[in-house]
Formats: C-alpha cells, structure tokens, sequence
C-alpha cells in the first residue's frame, strides 16, 4: 500500500448489508457480470466483518480494519494506525499517525468525500453526523438513501459530480456506502409487493440492481488515474435463518461478507 498511497486515487464502496453467500451464488451464477469481471479470479473472497450493524462495522473499517480474512491469522492490513505491538501491521501496510484512515490520506494531500447511503450517513442529528464528519466532504439527499428505488443511480451521479470538478493533480479517496441492499429492498424483484416485503430473493435482485449501474461508478473512479478499489460488505443479514430476521446480531450470515479489491485502469473509464 505504501507503493499505492500517493499515487493513485483510492475507492471504498461498502455494499450495505450485503450476504455473502447471496454474492457468491449470484457470481457464481453469471448475475453479477460488471462486478465479477473484477472480482480476482471472478470470485468474491469470504472474510468476517469487523461488526454486526452499519455504524460499528465502518467505524472499525474506518480505523483499518477491513474485513478479515476467514482464516487463521494473523493478516496483515492494508492501513493501519500507529500503534505499539499491532500484530496485523506489517511493511506494506500504509501506517498513519492519526486516528483513522480518513484523516492519515487527508494528510498525505487525499481530497476525501463520502456519499452516503443509510441512515449513519445522512447528517441528521449528531449520530447521524459521526461517520460522514471524518470526511473534507460529505454528501447525502433522502434519493440516495434505502427507500429510494433508484438510490444508487442518484449516488452514482454525485460521484460523477464530485470527480468532474477536481483539480486533475488532486489525489481522491472517494467512499460509497450504497444503500440499495438494505431493507426494504422489495421493490428491486420484479413483481415485488410491499405486503410481500424483504427476502432473500428481493435481497438478491437488490444486487443485481447494483451491478448494472456500477460500471459508471467505476469509470468516474477511473477517469483521472489508476485507482485502487476496495468492495466489500460491511455486515450481512437474516432472512429468517434459524428463525433471525435482520442484523446486530451474532449469526454466520450477519458476519460472514463478501470481500474484493483490485485496480481500476483509467481505459475503464472509455468502456
């Protein structure tokens, strides 16, 4: 990372509540071209998600804690604080001297922006204003949140937005936290009702929502330079397994997500 810190402009996307077992049967099953044609080897890597619900998963992802590999350990990280006898620091880790990931690119000339998607984003109030608050610039409108059936669209168009006025030299680490996967999702599945409500099926179609619009995110990503992107879940959820329904709570398919990070080329962005 400290090869790529600097030099290329870096790209967070964490797919919000996103199962992993949903993500691999749906590459698996050719659902997920614009996604899985990035994917190292077509294929999602299983990792555990540093915490069960939106807010202490991204603050830990905040820090450097990025989903752990689902293995032994210990893993090395990409990014890591300053910090004495850290066993998952290592010499190509990125190491700030500063509270979390945000801050320690802001200090190595990063322009960083957030844009938003559930509600820990929104800057409604002060919970809702800690996430985005780490951020030079944070955006969020009600169209990018979860009961907007076009929220990533929206998000995808700020992001457009946002990159098109940056000084061709300014370094960015652009994060999306995308909404789409979160209940109520209903009304990504063809023929969905509301009196029907959330599945997995509905959870499902959600993603395939995601994949035919994220080829525009990752070419804005890619319209300046090369750009080092991460996609990842930041917690699953319960469909009524083992009769669980939702997330916070400790089950495999709320901590088991979906990992990737690879290299978006600037030819991306003319595709």
């Amino acid at each position: 990372m400290n090869a790529i810190v600097g030099a290329h402009d870096i790209l967070l996307v964490t797919l919000d509540t996103l199962r992993h077992d949903v993500a691999v049967e749906l590459a698996e099953q050719g659902r997920l071209p614009n996604l899985a044609r990035h994917l190292p080897d077509g294929r999602w890597e299983e990792r555990h998600a540093p915490g069960s619900f939106t807010y202490a998963s991204h603050q830990a992802i905040f820090a450097g804690f990025l989903p752990t590999p689902a293995g032994p350990g210990p893993h090395p990280r990409l990014f890591a604080a300053s910090f004495a006898g850290s066993e998952s620091t290592a010499p190509g880790t990125f190491v700030y001297d500063t509270p979390d990931l945000v801050s320690g690119l802001a200090g190595q000339g990063y322009r960083t922006v957030c844009i938003g998607g559930v509600g820990f984003f929104n800057g409604q109030g002060p919970l809702g204003s800690v996430l985005p608050g780490l951020f030079q610039e944070a955006h969020w409108e009600p169209e990018f949140g979860v009961t907007s059936p076009h929220s990533f669209e929206h998000q995808i168009d700020r992001a457009e937005q946002v990159v098109a006025r940056l000084p061709a030299e300014q370094r960015l680490f652009l994060f999306v936290n995308v909404s789409a996967l979160h209940q109520p999702n209903w009304f990504h599945l063809p023929g969905g009702t509301r009196e029907a409500g959330d599945t997995r099926r509905t959870h499902a179609a959600a993603l395939e929502y995601v994949d035919r619009h994220i080829g525009r995110l990752f070419a804005a990503a890619a319209s300046r330079r090369r750009c080092f992107a991460i996609v990842c879940s930041d917690h699953g959820t319960a469909y009524g397994d083992d009769g669980y329904t939702g997330h916070r709570l400790g089950h495999p398919c709320v901590w088991t997500v979906p990992y990737a990070h690879f290299f978006l080329d600037p030819a991306e962005a003319h595709r």
